[in-house]
C-alpha cells in the first residue's frame, strides 16, 4: 500500500476541484442573470471557515465531498416576509438599495435566467474536463482504433476483419479511439453492431451479432487493440482532448443504461470511499513508472470524475440539477409555474431518497475494501 497521506491528499484535491468547478457555474451564471447566492460553500457538514462578502457569505465545511451554491429564495425555501414594520424610512431605503445592487431571489428571476444558472454547474464539470485533459493528453500517447488482433472463431474474423483495421464507426457513432470501439463491444447485451473499417485506403462496412462467452459473461466481438498510439504534444492535443472528454461522456452514459437494463447493480457503483480505494490502487500501480505516470493518471480519474458529475446531475431526479431542470422547461414551454412550495416537497422527497442510496453505496464500498 501507499502511504495513506498521499492517498488522502490527491483524493481531497480531486474532489475539492471537480466539486469546486460545479458550484463556481452555478455561482457565476447565477450572477450573470442577477439571482442573488446566499451562500457558496465547499464540503459537507460543519463549517470550519466562514466569510461574509458584499454579495455571499464563502463557507469551507469538514467533510470535502460536496458543495452547494445557495440561491436566495430557491425552491423549497420560505418567502421572504419583507421588511419588519418598525424600521424607519431611511433604514429601508438603504435595505432596498442594498437588495437592487444583489440582484433578484431566485424566484423572482426570468426562467431562463434560472435554467441557465442551473445547467451552468453540470457544463463546467465537462469544461474542467476538456482542461484538464489538455493538460493528460499533452504528456501521454493516445490509442488509435487500430486493431492489433483478430481472434478465431469469432464474429469479426467471420465478417472479414483483419488485423490493421482501422474502425472509424460503430452504428453511426464515430470512433477516434480503440477504448471507444472497446466499451461499445463491452457495453453490447446481445445485439447486432453495425461497424465501419477502413484498410489500405479503402472502407468497408459489415454487421455483426456478438458472440456470448460462457465464462466471462458476456458478449464478444472477437478484436483487441490497440495497435498504434499517438503523441499530441503539438495542435493535436486540442481535437484529442476533446475525443478523451467525448469518450469519458459516451462510457458514463452507456454505463447508466447498463445498469439501468439490468446487467450491473449498485454494487458496481462507487462512492467517495470506493474512489479512494480506486486512488490508492492507482497510485500504487504507476510509481514504479515515475512521478510523471502518477500525475497523468491521477489526472484521468479526475476528468472522469469531473464527467460523471455533470452526467448525473443532468439525469431527470428530484433534488439534482436535473430535476430542477424539468420544473423549469416545463414553467419556460406551458407559461405556468409549479408553486414552489410543491417543487420543494419533491426535491426534499428525492434528497431523502439520495441519501439512503448514498449510505447504500458507503456500505459497499467499505464492503468491497475487506473483501
Amino acid at each position: 500500500m501507499n502511504s495513506p497521506l498521499l492517498t488522502i491528499l490527491s483524493f481531497l484535491i480531486i474532489f475539492t476541484v471537480v466539486v469546486v468547478s460545479h458550484e463556481f457555474g452555478h455561482y457565476l451564471l447565477a450572477r450573470l442573470n442577477g439571482i442573488r447566492v446566499k451562500e457558496f460553500s465547499v464540503g459537507m457538514g460543519p463549517a470550519l471557515f466562514r466569510k461574509k462578502g458584499k454579495m455571499t457569505e464563502l463557507v469551507i465545511r469538514a467533510l470535502p465531498i460536496g458543495g452547494a451554491c445557495i440561491y436566495e429564495g430557491e425552491p423549497g425555501e420560505e418567502a421572504e416576509l419583507g421588511q419588519i414594520a418598525q424600521k424607519d424610512a431611511e433604514e429601508e431605503e438603504r435595505d432596498a438599495i442594498q437588495k437592487d445592487l444583489a440582484g433578484k431571489s431566485f424566484n423572482e428571476a426570468p426562467v431562463w435566467g434560472r435554467i441557465a444558472a442551473v445547467v451552468a454547474g453540470p457544463l463546467f464539470n465537462i469544461i474542467l474536463a476538456y482542461l484538464l485533459a489538455l493538460i493528460m493528453v499533452w504528456f501521454s500517447a493516445e490509442d488509435l482504433p487500430v486493431l492489433a488482433k483478430v481472434m478465431d472463431g469469432y464474429p469479426a474474423v467471420e465478417a472479414g476483419m483483419e488485423a490493421g483495421d482501422v474502425i472509424t464507426s460503430i452504428d453511426g457513432y464515430k470512433v477516434h479511439l480503440y477504448r471507444e470501439a472497446a466499451i461499445k463491444s463491452y457495453m453490447n447485451n446481445g445485439k447486432s453492431m453495425r461497424i465501419t473499417y477502413a484498410r489500405n485506403g479503402q472502407e468497408y462496412e459489415c454487421t455483426i451479432m456478438p458472440k456470448y462467452d460462457e465464462a466471462a459473461g458476456r458478449y464478444f466481438i472477437g478484436f483487441s487493440g490497440p495497435a498504434e498510439y499517438i503523441d499530441c504534444n503539438n495542435l493535436k492535443v486540442f481535437s484529442y482532448s476533446w475525443y478523451e472528454v467525448r469518450y469519458m461522456l459516451m462510457a458514463t452514459w452507456d454505463s447508466l443504461l447498463y445498469m439501468v437494463s439490468g446487467h450491473a447493480s449498485v454494487d458496481n457503483l462507487a462512492g467517495p470511499v470506493g474512489v479512494a480505494n480506486v486512488i490508492d490502487d492507482t497510485i500504487e500501480a504507476a510509481a514504479p513508472h515515475g512521478a510523471m505516470m502518477v500525475m497523468i493518471n491521477l489526472l484521468n480519474i479526475a476528468i472522469l470524475l469531473s464527467v460523471n458529475l455533470g452526467v448525473l446531475n443532468l439525469l431527470p431526479v428530484p433534488a439534482l440539477d436535473g430535476g430542477r431542470l424539468l420544473f423549469l422547461l416545463f414553467e419556460a414551454i406551458s407559461g405556468k409555474r409549479v408553486p414552489p412550495e410543491k417543487e420543494g416537497i419533491v426535491h426534499l422527497i428525492g434528497f431523502v431518497l439520495l441519501m439512503i442510496l448514498m449510505v447504500v453505496v458507503l456500505f459497499n464500498d467499505i464492503s468491497r475494501f475487506f473483501r
